[in-house]
């Protein structure tokens, strides 16, 4: 199949999910083509290392400022902010040439940010790749976070969210989602009163590149503990507070030896400024996370709301790394508690399952060597792979057959005018 994948940033190590789908896809012989906005020059690199794949990249350039700019003006209107970030007339025009230029099987459109730009792809089987069900996170973060600001915004956000994704059904001949709660979410946003075909949801794993995120042979810190992800995402800020602030307290007063490292990218001042503790190390950006999984004693991600699948529960258990997390952050899985990893709620009772590890070596191997296996048989990119290639080929039949009676879209001229 010829591929047009478009995504509102660079595949990377960091977007890990359409990083290994289109690596995979290009793998399987498959010619894939990837329009991508960039907005530093980080993004580069990583579009390099796509086409050392042999994928076609092309980008446009969007300055955060302009991003910052469509959100301001799209605050006024009933278009998610989500949504309005990423409004790009260049992005829009090169897009349109493309589909002048080649002819496509599919188009791949990637995350809420590049939804609208679906509108330039008439005439080609699209799919939708929401990754998560941005209206589930909202609602769950409105609940349960424990930062007021993410609240609030949560709370302006959501009525917007739920009427642009309940669209985007119609729109796409089929959407991914990563886990049965965000596909039931969505569903659940659908109109019975369409007289037309809506998309259907198709849940799609994370897999795992088990070659690259591999067992490696150095020796484990004692008394170290280590928390990853991208700490500009609100969740993971607030997993890292309760970490830092409420359980570490607790792991101390037993085990005053205990460090814990924060690694990711972005880190907020609220986030730095626990590293005044000389037990608290934050890394900031990493080129290159497995090091710091490699030497922990123990991954932990105290994770208390959120959608989708945890990339960094995955990662730390195909490093062969024993993991400690809430039950939020494993809904997705189908792991088994006390064989792959250790799983509590509460302060209390997370701090006492990592004391366990870091107490008992003979159950630190056994975790670690369970929650490889288990990565290895659930989330292998490749099976993860050849399953999307099904849902492309159902979409393209569905397209074909129901064409005539879908909703076109429309086209976006300005960030607060959404298709939908």
């Amino acid at each position: 199949m010829h591929i047009l994948y478009v995504t509102p940033y660079v595949p990377s190590l960091i977007r890990v999910r359409p990083y290994n789908l289109i690596r995979y896809l290009a793998r399987r012989g498959h010619q894939v083509t990837v329009l991508a906005l960039q907005s530093d020059a980080d993004e580069l690199a990583h579009a390099e290392a796509l086409r050392e794949e042999g994928v076609e990249v092309e980008t446009v350039f969007l300055p955060r400022r302009t991003s910052l700019l469509n959100c301001v003006r799209a605050l006024p209107t009933r278009t998610p902010l989500q949504a309005a970030y990423c409004w790009s007339p260049a992005m829009e025009a090169r897009l349109r040439a493309l589909m002048a230029e080649k002819q496509f099987d599919v188009v791949h459109v990637e995350h809420l940010r590049g939804a609208h730009f679906g509108a330039v792809a008439g005439g080609v089987p699209r799919v939708y790749d929401s990754v998560d069900c941005i209206t589930l996170l909202f609602d769950r973060t409105r609940h349960e976070s424990p930062r007021w600001t993410s609240r609030l915004m949560a709370q302006m956000e959501l009525g917007r969210t739920r009427r642009y994704e309940s669209r985007l059904l119609d729109m796409y001949d089929a959407v991914l989602v990563t886990s049965p709660d965000d596909k039931v979410a969505l569903e659940r946003l659908a109109n019975p009163s369409r007289r037309y075909r809506q998309a259907p949801v198709v849940v799609l794993t994370n897999g795992v590149d088990l070659d690259y995120f591999a067992p490696i042979d150095v020796p484990r810190e004692p008394e170290s503990l280590v928390f990853s992800g991208k700490m500009s995402y609100h969740a993971n800020v607030a997993a890292a507070l309760y970490l830092a602030q409420e359980i570490m307290p607790l792991v101390w007063a037993r085990r005053p030896q205990a460090t814990l490292t924060l690694v990711g990218k972005n880190p907020p001042p609220v986030i730095r400024a626990l590293a005044s503790n000389p037990r608290i190390q934050v890394t900031g950006y990493v080129p290159d996370i497995r090091p710091y999984l490699a030497r922990a004693a123990v991954s932990v991600s105290p994770i208390r709301y959120g959608v989708g699948v945890q990339n960094k529960v995955l990662e730390a258990m195909a490093m062969a790394t024993p993991v400690v997390t809430t039950p939020q952050a494993c809904g997705a899985l189908a792991v088994r508690d006390r064989e792959h990893l250790l799983i509590a709620e509460g302060a209390d009772m997370l701090a006492c399952q990592i004391e366990r590890i870091l107490a008992d070596s003979a159950l630190a191997d056994s975790l670690g060597r369970s929650g490889r296996r288990y990565v290895e048989t659930h989330h292998d990119w490749q099976a993860t792979t050849g399953r999307l290639e099904q849902i492309y080929q159902r979409a393209i039949e569905a397209f074909w057959t129901v064409r005539e009676t879908r909703p076109a879209f429309h086209r976006l001229s300005e960030p607060c005018e959404s298709p939908v």
